[in-house]
């Protein structure tokens, strides 16, 4: 049975920087292996209900903006499934939950930044789910239980978000050159990437579902949610215990973790 995973998608310079998180994602494909087809909640994909992607052919979606023309050049051409986005819609919709299909929508760099690293032939389906933001972790939770059997038929199904994301924060320390590992991480980000990381490896669910209270900086850390939620998602599609596979922060304060739900073999 496939895990399902979480990555911390960062930067769109991601894709072409020789960072850890770069050199890490790049190998990651090869250690999961190949799926059939790769679903993927990406916090790039905000709705106020579930909707997958049906499109047989989804565009590359450049939806950032101010970066080098190198990453507006990139495109990430991989094939949909619109059997496969139906199928999803159906068991989101016998979990109690609404859902439909989106037959235009593209893959977002939450999407395909991370896969162009991992399956760089972009020759495996690829579907996304989105993220209803205003709904916090609890229904995301459920969201991804009502995909892990999808696990069971070859189905990667990945949460694409960051572990860490204030953006203010880590726009200033850019502002003075800070990159990888130019500076350590300042305290709050590793004390809440610290925390999230055991209550993942610890299982704690009532824990994780409650961050937002319990965990140190949690606001600070997460001024909105939506690059949180695709963890629960993840948790959720994967029993609830994972392992945190990758450590690195870029931009000083951007965790970069990437965990599997359960852990890899």
């Amino acid at each position: 049975m496939w895990p399902a995973i979480f990555v911390s998608h960062g930067s769109p310079t991601v894709a072409v920087d020789d960072t850890p998180a770069h050199r890490f994602l790049a190998g990651l494909g090869r250690r999961l292996g190949r799926p059939r087809a790769v679903v993927c909640l990406s916090a790039h994909w905000e709705t106020a209900e579930p909707a997958v992607t049906g499109s047989p052919a989804p565009p590359t979606i450049h939806d950032f903006y101010g970066f080098p023309q190198a990453l507006y050049e990139l495109r990430y051409p991989a094939p949909g499934d619109p059997t496969l986005a139906e199928e999803i819609a159906h068991l989101l919709q016998a979990a109690g939950l609404t859902a439909a299909v989106d037959a235009e929508r593209g893959l977002d760099h939450g999407a395909w930044i991370p896969l162009l690293l991992m399956y760089p032939e972009a020759d495996i389906p690829v579907l996304q789910v989105s993220v209803q933001s205003e709904r916090g972790p609890a229904h995301h939770w459920q969201l991804g239980e009502a995909l892990a059997p999808l696990r069971q038929r070859d189905v990667l199904v990945m949460g694409s978000g960051a572990l860490t994301h204030n953006l203010a924060d880590a726009l200033g320390r850019l502002r003075r050159g800070v990159i990888a590992t130019a500076e350590p991480p300042p305290r709050w980000a590793e004390e809440f990437d610290a925390w999230i990381t055991r209550a993942v490896e610890a299982g704690a669910r009532d824990d994780l579902l409650h961050y937002r209270r319990r965990a140190p900086h949690a606001a600070y850390a997460h001024p909105t949610e939506e690059h949180i939620l695709p963890l629960f998602a993840a948790a959720g599609a994967g029993g609830g215990r994972g392992r945190k596979l990758h450590d690195s922060f870029e931009f000083g304060s951007l965790s970069m973790a990437v965990f599997a739900f359960p852990d890899l073999p």
